[in-house]
This record gives structure tokens, C-alpha cells and sequence, in this order.
């Protein structure tokens, strides 16, 4: 196990005020967690209430064992339940555990999904996320499962054009076809790429001279590509959504943080979705109108959250009505 690095947490205190928000004085919380990472948001979350339970989640065999430390440390094993599971199983992980806990809530309160990948992963560079050191190309959250495709197994195998459509659907890279030529070739006469550096270079090198020495490094957006396909990021986005919203209780609330343009845009277009044809009988509308973002002394702080958004869809029992004029509307007998 590698030593878990520090963590910030992206728009922590906007995350734990919405949580939180009408619920300060109740006797029974009931949160959940989908991503603890470097228990950031966790430990806060439970930090803030005494009254309050968290059953967190991750796959990650560093933050799993970083994390129970953490929470022995804390004295908080009554209240945080940390689970070795992806999120997508979260209906079965949460039910399947801790059903008295919901019966007894009626449902959790509020639920947070930080789609960021943990500041662990870019400084472990053992791991492949990054290409600012010298790695094998892996990019595995759950690392020690051999099932999951690897990202040199998805350079090596997949061919010139499924490597294009990859990186122009979920890197938008506009010199997809470049690169995915320029990795063919590399292939067929020296050989599989198997470093971050390796792919990095090849990358950087399909880039004009004007443009490969900007503030954000050519490979960026591959690299974000390969991570999304090895850990399929953006089909449990969907899926955990689903499994959240009829564990809710009314007014409860789902969080989601995400980091880049793809995931906003499936996170926005299912709340929306959600607010107008509710799920069966259940009825939800957007809490907030407009994404929030960190405040220029948080991206200051710590830069990476500069494209942080958060969106929140709250349960409710009736929804508001659109009217502005309707009470003006009604007849008086």
C-alpha cells in the first residue's frame, strides 16, 4: 500500500451546508458518501453532526486501508460505515447493509457524488494518471482487479479508429485521428507503448510547434479519455443516479461534483429529466438553477477545482408551482 497523499476537498463547505440545510436540529441523519477517497468530505460530513451516520464508499485499495485507519483514529466506527465497493453497486451495498438504518430514517438524507479523481492518483505517479512522471500506463482505480482493461491494454489493442472515437467522445480532443494514426505506427514498428511518457511524447509531437508548450499539456485530454474508458466514468454516473433517488426520503438531497464538460452535461441533462417526470411517484426538483462553482480564493488554493460544478436535485413532496400569478387567480367565494 502506498502512503495516501493529501487531499483537498473540492467545494467542501458548500457540499456540508447544502447537506445540511433544514436538517441541523434533527436526532437522525442518515448520509451517504459514494466516493471517500482521502475522507475529506466524510469525516466532515460526521465531523459536523454527532447525530449523524455516513456509509461511504471505495474501490481503491489505498484509500480503503488509508480510510479505516482514519476512521479508528477518529473514534467515528459507530457512525461511518466504509464500504471496498464501487458505486455503482450502491443500492445493494446500502440496502443489502444498512436497511434498519434506512427504515428507521426513512430514507437517507442527502447522498454526495464527487466524480473528481483523488490529487492520490496524479501524485502517486505509480499509478499512470499522469504524465509528469514516468509510469506503466495503468489508470485503474480498483488496481489490484486483473478483470479491468488497463490504459497500455486499450493503446496496445484497440484499433486506429476506436482509439479516435475514444479520444474525440471523451477527451474532445480535435487532433484525435492524428494521434490515433501516430499510435498505429508506433505500434507496428517498435512495438506496444507502455508508458506514460511513451504516450505522452507521441501525443505532444501530433500537436503544431505553436501549440505544444501551452498551459495545458497536449496529452491532457487523451489522458482524461483512457481514465474515463478503464473506469467506465461516465456509465455509472447514470446508473448510480437511478439507484439514489428512491433511497431518498422527502427533502432529501443528491450532491454531484463533476470536473469536466462530459459529465456536467449528463448530470444536468438527468436532473432536468428528473424534475419534470419525477420517478414513478416520486417528485424532484433542482435546488439550485445555475451549477456551483469554487470561489476564486478555493481555485487559488488549489487549482485543480477551477472547473468544479456542483448540481443538486432535492426530493419533494409537491412541487413549487410555476405560476407566479396563480394565488392572484383564484376566486374568492
Amino acid at each position: 500500500m502506498e502512503d495516501y497523499k493529501e487531499h483537498y476537498s473540492v467545494l467542501k463547505n458548500e457540499c456540508l451546508d447544502y447537506l445540511y440545510l433544514n436538517n441541523e436540529d434533527k436526532e437522525s441523519l442518515v448520509f451517504a458518501d459514494c466516493t471517500f477517497g482521502a475522507g475529506g468530505h466524510s469525516m466532515a460530513i460526521v465531523e459536523r453532526n454527532s447525530n449523524a451516520k455516513l456509509i461511504s464508499f471505495d474501490q481503491d485499495p489505498d484509500a480503503l486501508a488509508n480510510g479505516r485507519k482514519l476512521i479508528e483514529k477518529n473514534g467515528v466506527q459507530d457512525r461511518l460505515f466504509l464500504h471496498d465497493s464501487n458505486f455503482v453497486h450502491f443500492h445493494d451495498v446500502v440496502t443489502g447493509n444498512h436497511q434498519e438504518l434506512l427504515d428507521e430514517n426513512e430514507g437517507l438524507d442527502g447522498v454526495l457524488l464527487d466524480l473528481g479523481v483523488s490529487s492520490h492518483h496524479f501524485d502517486e505517479g505509480s499509478r499512470g494518471f499522469s504524465f509528469r512522471v514516468d509510469a506503466p500506463l495503468d489508470m485503474r482505480m480498483d488496481y489490484d482487479n486483473d478483470e479491468i482493461e488497463t490504459a497500455k491494454d486499450i493503446i496496445n489493442k484497440y484499433s486506429k479508429q476506436e482509439l479516435a472515437d475514444l479520444f474525440r467522445e471523451y477527451g474532445e480532443e480535435k487532433f484525435a485521428w492524428r494521434i490515433a494514426e501516430q499510435i498505429e505506427a508506433k505500434r507496428e514498428k517498435e512495438g506496444p507503448i507502455e508508458t506514460t511518457f511513451q504516450l505522452a511524447e507521441l501525443i505532444k509531437d501530433c500537436y503544431p510547434k505553436k501549440l505544444q508548450f501551452g498551459r495545458i499539456h497536449p496529452a491532457t485530454k487523451c489522458f482524461q479519455a483512457l481514465r474515463i474508458q478503464v473506469n467506465k466514468e461516465l456509465d455509472v454516473v447514470s446508473d448510480v443516479i437511478a439507484q439514489v433517488l428512491p433511497l431518498l426520503k422527502i427533502n432529501g438531497r443528491i450532491l454531484i461534483i463533476s470536473f469536466h464538460s462530459l459529465e456536467d452535461r449528463i448530470v444536468k441533462r438527468l436532473f432536468k429529466e428528473f424534475e419534470k417526470n419525477g420517478l414513478g411517484e416520486m417528485l424532484f426538483e433542482n435546488e439550485v438553477k445555475k451549477p456551483i462553482i469554487p470561489s476564486e480564493e478555493e481555485i487559488s488554493e488549489n487549482p485543480r477545482s477551477r472547473s468544479a460544478k456542483l448540481r443538486i436535485l432535492k426530493r419533494v413532496s409537491e412541487k413549487k408551482s410555476k405560476n407566479k400569478y396563480e394565488k392572484f387567480s383564484k376566486i374568492q367565494n
